[in-house]
């Protein structure tokens, strides 16, 4: 145990110490954080970052409008603390657009933005609106076809990348130890029965095996999930059979033998330990490519459905916008994949080097 730990505790030097693997590690933890606090950092804090208003739609970034706040016919109910984190909270009012505004006693007539050289008259009672009725938002990275703040979308939808990632690693390594464990461990037919599976599900593009489990399951968040999870498994099946493979025969698996333990016992007590350095680095190159996986489907229509933010499923709307007025509308989404990616390549690098793998002496 002190061994463990004392090499544990190299480790995390090696790791501090490469930079590269310290910014993925600073960009994952602001994005965990970012995911969990979504619906209160994002300005549109509405379900799904989902406030359509057809008449701003497609602005660029830093645009700014005021809004007449109107009250909404049908009661809103606020959602508790935990109802809010989860799921957000439904506007209260409406965010009509305006151009100007005047108040006339217990009115406000407002001159309503419909579109450029384009709006009309219109009163509003004071019982109508809003405390404070005129509200002014800026839209750091503008808005798409629908009116909806990008920013916001960008946050949300940081979830689903990060969900599916973690998802896709739990099934992966579930599955993929625990067979990867048994043909190393065992041997013989065994051997030869899961590796001729795992051969298989190897030979089969990952895309098309993707389409085919999510033609079963159905389209929706949870089904991508469960999806992209069971085609990335094989890699660390293999992965884990060769290093099983390598330390079967070595003198504390024979100990264990000799000392009466479970075949299951050896296997998760003693050769796991030993063999999760180069799990882990696979693990976080899973996570990366999950990530891109899931915003191609998204962006193909068979991942996240809408109104659900994903990175993904925004390029798929707005990349229209590219090659017309305003390509930050597609890009912004493009630079949060890029950034999240590159964060779990980097800190995959880092393990590698921090864990040894690759057969460096121990310092």
């Amino acid at each position: 145990m002190k061994h463990s730990r004392s090499f544990q505790a190299a480790a995390w030097q090696r790791l501090k110490k490469n930079k590269g693997a310290v910014f993925g590690l600073v960009v994952i933890a602001l994005a965990i954080i970012t995911a969990i606090a979504a619906y209160f950092i994002a300005p549109d804090h509405s379900p799904f970052a989902n406030r359509i208003i057809l008449e701003i739609g497609g602005r660029k970034p830093g645009f700014q409008q005021e809004f007449v706040k109107v009250i909404k016919e049908r009661k809103v109910i606020a959602p508790g603390f935990f109802g809010q984190l989860l799921s957000g909270k439904e506007d209260v009012y409406y965010y009509v657009p305006i151009n100007s505004y005047e108040k006339k006693g217990d009115s406000i007539i407002v001159q309503k933005y419909i579109d450029e050289k384009l709006s009309e008259w219109r009163a509003y009672s004071l019982s109508q609106l809003a405390p404070g009725p005129i509200t002014t938002r800026k839209f750091f990275l503008g808005t798409d076809k629908y009116g909806r703040d990008i920013l916001s979308r960008i946050i949300i939808g940081t979830r689903v990348s990060l969900s599916v990632g973690l998802i896709t690693v739990i099934i992966s390594l579930s599955i993929g130890l625990l067979l990867g464990s048994l043909a190393g461990y065992y041997g013989g037919k065994t051997d030869n029965i899961i590796m001729w599976f795992i051969n298989v599900i190897w030979s089969i593009p990952t895309l098309l095996l993707v389409f085919a489990i999510t033609l079963v399951l159905g389209k929706g968040f949870w089904q991508i999930f469960i999806a992209v999870g069971l085609t990335m498994w094989v890699s660390i099946a293999r992965l884990v059979r060769g290093q099983v493979l390598a330390v079967r025969e070595l003198e504390y698996v024979e100990a264990a033998r000799a000392l009466g333990f479970s075949d299951l016992r050896t296997i998760v007590r003693h050769i796991w330990p030993n063999i999760m350095g180069p799990v882990m680095v696979i693990a976080a190159s899973n996570f990366a490519s999950a990530i891109i996986i899931e915003a191609g489907l998204s962006f193909l229509g068979i991942g996240v459905q809408p109104p659900q933010p994903s990175w993904g499923l925004m390029i798929k709307e707005n990349y229209n916008f590219i090659i017309t007025q305003n390509p930050m509308l597609a890009l912004a989404p493009g630079f949060a994949i890029m950034l999240l990616v590159l964060a779990f390549n980097l800190l995959g690098n880092g393990l590698r080097d921090a864990l040894n793998v690759r057969g460096k002496n121990f310092s």
